[in-house]
């Protein structure tokens, strides 16, 4: 696979260069679109590559490196950090026999590291010793890289997903803004670095779907995402589904994740996929594809009044209808009371909402079956409260459960970032890259609902992931991170 994944890179490269040349005449802007659509392709096969190669690695020699880009010398301008590994001539003693050591060279190894707002090199300088008694030698080891034989460091890599992943900066344009100083670090080196990367990752974000998974409760929605067909040049549609677990609202102790996964479509049969495993409370929009799981009995249906509400707020804003804004009025009175409520306890919660929302909620209900039978059936007005009715006791749950929400809003801020992704850099190159942006999106997402800088813990995951026993891969989860900086400041 590694091979015609060779192929098809060199395919894709020349076709690139092709386009290149012709980028200059009446239809630039449409041949950018094209060059820019190939880059993103590129992107992807190249990581995949860098992913297979790093599982591979322990099983499947490599035997040919003719495809892989030239590994160039670190920049001489870059300032050097040296981090010597192993004690002095002075304090050397042998091992074996106890007897003094005399230094007989060293061995550096230059990684390429980033800091904010600048790159720099660290040498990482390891001093051999030989015993003047017995001769034998002895040399610190090499420190784990996250990448072997590689050359970036763990915040060099963390901010290349990041940059990719939160800040949508595709990595064709992250080498143009490292050429800008002086570093050359082409795309097709990024590309593998990321794959590599995803690959390390892989582990740990399995360990955090399990989390999310085991939740009682949780919000779920999805997005579309454009991405590209093989062969065709045009675009498909994908889906990016967000599972999310967040207890905060009712002051819970459980923390905040936030799982992503990727689908070529949106067939019912991949939400149940996900969620095969949970059992809980599922708060989500009215889409038929949830059917099944509430079907199954393990699954208990909590719909979204936001949902519901937007029907009636895009009716009042098409026509500035007086009766969607009584209902938008009857709405938001509901809401005022969750305003007062979040963050205290369920037991609170529950009895304020039977005392105030409840009242509110039949009265709503017996204004929308009232109401309903005046309307022309086939209005945009008869269509929300139909919408709302037909839904009524999913609607309604919330008020006999302290911990659940009044909407879905939870998962829908956690769609809002990939929103932004979809607009800056239009599609995803594959389904594999697809599935690769849903597994870094996880981890970054989740790093900030635990008040993270996601560059901070990624940097600090992927500097000893690779000797991480994957028994103990919890250890590394955000929340755990989290934990282990505030025992540092308090004893600090």
């Amino acid at each position: 696979m590694v091979v015609s994944a060779g192929i098809e890179i060199e395919k894709l490269k020349a076709q690139i260069a092709r386009l290149r040349r012709l980028q200059f005449g009446r239809s630039s802007e449409k041949l950018d679109t094209t060059i820019a659509q190939l880059e993103l392709l590129l992107d992807d096969i190249e990581e995949e590559r860098g992913e297979i190669e790093e599982r591979d690695q322990a099983t499947v020699p490599v035997t040919d490196d003719r495809d892989k880009p030239v590994r160039r010398p670190l920049p001489d301008h870059l300032p050097r950090e040296e981090v010597v590994h192993g004690p002095s001539a002075e304090s050397c003693r042998c091992p074996r026999c106890g007897g003094a050591m005399r230094r007989l060279g060293e061995d550096v190894t230059e990684v390429l590291e980033c800091v904010p707002a600048r790159f720099k090199v660290i040498r990482h300088i390891r001093p051999k010793f030989s015993c003047r008694s017995c001769e034998t030698i002895t040399q610190a080891p090499m420190p784990s890289l996250p990448i072997e034989r590689g050359r970036p460091g763990p915040g060099l890599l963390a901010h290349v997903l990041v940059s990719k992943y939160a800040d949508h900066l595709p990595l064709y344009r992250q080498a143009e803004i490292y050429a800008r100083e002086a570093v050359d670090l082409n795309r097709s080196t990024l590309a593998d670095w990321v794959g590599k990367a995803a690959w390390l990752l892989r582990p740990l974000v399995d360990a955090l779907g399990r989390e999310v998974m085991s939740a009682e409760r949780l919000f779920a929605d999805d997005t579309p995402v454009p991405v590209l067909a093989p062969g065709t040049g045009k675009t498909k549609t994908g889906r990016l589904w967000v599972y999310v677990r967040d207890d905060r609202a009712h002051a819970g102790e459980v923390p905040p994740a936030v799982l992503y996964r990727y689908s070529p479509d949106r067939k019912g049969e991949r939400p149940r996929a996900h969620l095969k495993d949970f059992s809980g409370f599922l708060q989500a929009d009215g889409y038929a594809g949830f059917e099944g799981l509430y079907e199954s009995g393990h699954v208990v249906e909590v719909a979204c009044w936001a949902h519901a509400r937007r029907k009636f707020f895009d009716v009042h804003q098409a026509n500035g209808s007086a009766i969607a804004r009584e209902a938008l009025d009857r709405i938001g009175a509901l809401y005022a009371i969750e305003a007062e409520i979040r963050g205290r306890p369920p037991d609170d919660r529950l009895r304020m909402r039977r005392a105030r929302a409840g009242p509110l909620l039949a009265e709503l209900k017996t204004w929308l079956e009232v109401t309903r039978p005046k309307l022309s059936g086939k209005s945009d007005l008869a269509a929300a409260m139909r919408y709302a009715l037909s839904r009524w006791d999913a609607l309604t749950r919330y008020c006999d459960d302290g911990r659940l929400e009044i909407d879905n809003n939870a998962a829908e801020r956690s769609i809002r970032p990939l929103a932004l992704g979809r607009k800056n850099y239009l599609f995803a190159g594959s389904d594999a890259g697809g599935q690769r942006a849903a597994a870094i999106y996880s981890l970054i997402e989740t790093a900030k609902l635990n008040g993270l800088d996601p560059q901070a813990y990624l940097r600090d995951v992927l500097a000893g992931i690779a000797d991480h026993p994957v028994s103990r891969v919890d250890e590394l989860l955000p929340w755990n991170f989290a934990a282990a900086q505030r025992i540092v400041q308090n004893a600090a």
